[in-house]
């Protein structure tokens, strides 16, 4: 996994050239504690000075050919298209565009955060994977109403709880074999509680999109949870921390 000062994640994925995508870490902003110091929430109760220049520092770092366009995540399945006149705050889990310029956003702090792109490059999407949207079938939603072939989409998976930290109960497991056998291996007993699971959510979302007809992924295996120097984490933190945003846009330069 490449890193830029160790500040930014770079997906280490076979995208097409002018397909730009990062995941931030919670190093190197003005945040304080609980949400020291990268956070680019504005709804987590950190001071809004701070998140405003957190999230100019992350325009001028990375030269971003536009603000983020943020959503505001409710674990559902939307899916809404972007382009340069669409406003923030749009209530969805998913977005896409076909604009150059156009920078696309999910925020996590132990959800997984899906980038995906076009082999062609010119389609981009961002999906942000909580274990509720993805047993409602969020990725193979976003997959089938994508204009380009499953088989041509390439996806990465950044950072998330690992499978050793993300700890469900049994209706959780339950509710995903439900849906679809496949994922009984998706989870294994817990050896700290009576009906009790550990829940790889890397392998869930594998599994939903290979379901899908996705072939191309890459990523994933970065826990969130584990690492506190580098990642917020909503569960180790009990809730008080902040997010961290994956961003991918098509460079208008090509």
């Amino acid at each position: 996994m490449k890193t830029v000062s160790g500040k930014y994640i770079l997906p280490d994925w076979p995208a097409v050239p002018h397909i730009k995508a990062v995941s931030t870490t919670r190093l190197g902003g003005c945040s304080e504690k609980p949400y020291d110091s990268f956070n680019l929430g504005v709804h987590v109760n950190d001071n809004p000075e701070f998140v405003e220049a957190n999230r100019n520092q992350l325009l001028q770092e990375l030269q971003l050919p536009a603000a983020p366009k943020w959503l505001d995540q409710v674990h559902g399945i939307e899916l809404v298209y972007c382009d340069q006149a669409s406003m923030g705050g749009l209530s969805a889990d998913a977005a896409w565009t076909d604009q150059p310029g156009c920078v696309l956003s999910v925020m996590t702090a132990d959800c997984l955060p899906v980038l995906l792109a076009s082999e062609s490059g010119d389609i981009v999407a961002v999906v942000h994977g909580g274990w509720r949207g993805l047993v409602d079938g969020i990725l193979q939603k976003t997959v089938a109403e994508l204009p380009v072939l499953p088989g041509a989409l390439r996806v990465w998976f950044g950072p998330a709880i690992g499978p050793a930290s993300f700890e469900v109960g049994s209706e959780v497991r339950e509710a995903f074999l439900n849906q679809n056998s496949i994922f009984q291996d998706c989870f294994i007993p817990s050896s700290l509680a009576a009906d009790k699971y550990f829940g790889n959510i890397f392998k869930l979302a594998e599994h939903c999109l290979r379901n899908a007809g996705v072939t191309q992924i890459s990523g994933g295996g970065i826990c969130t949870f584990n690492d506190k120097k580098r990642f917020f984490s909503h569960r180790r933190d009990h809730g008080a921390t902040g997010r961290m945003a994956s961003l991918i846009w098509i460079s208008s330069s090509h």
